[in-house]
């Protein structure tokens, strides 16, 4: 059985070659909570995990939501 890799919230957001001020507004929240979120995406709503599927193009399976230090260590 593989392990699934997954990246952070950050990895995605740079993979679909957006500013942090772009994906922000294109999720519909502030650039100040994206990159608190890209901190701790444990907090991102399933709802937004959805609306960030679409956003990045990338899909939610393979993105690490929790605290970005949990995944650095995994």
């Amino acid at each position: 059985m593989s392990k699934i890799f997954k990246i952070s919230l950050k990895a995605a957001r740079v993979n679909a070659g957006l500013t942090v001020t772009q994906a922000a507004k294109l999720i519909g929240i502030s650039p100040t909570t994206l990159i608190k979120w890209e901190k701790d995406s444990g907090i991102v709503t399933p709802n937004k995990q959805l609306v960030i599927q679409e956003v990045y193009k990338f899909p939610i399976d393979y993105i690490f939501f929790g605290n970005e230090l949990e995944l650095k260590s995994s």
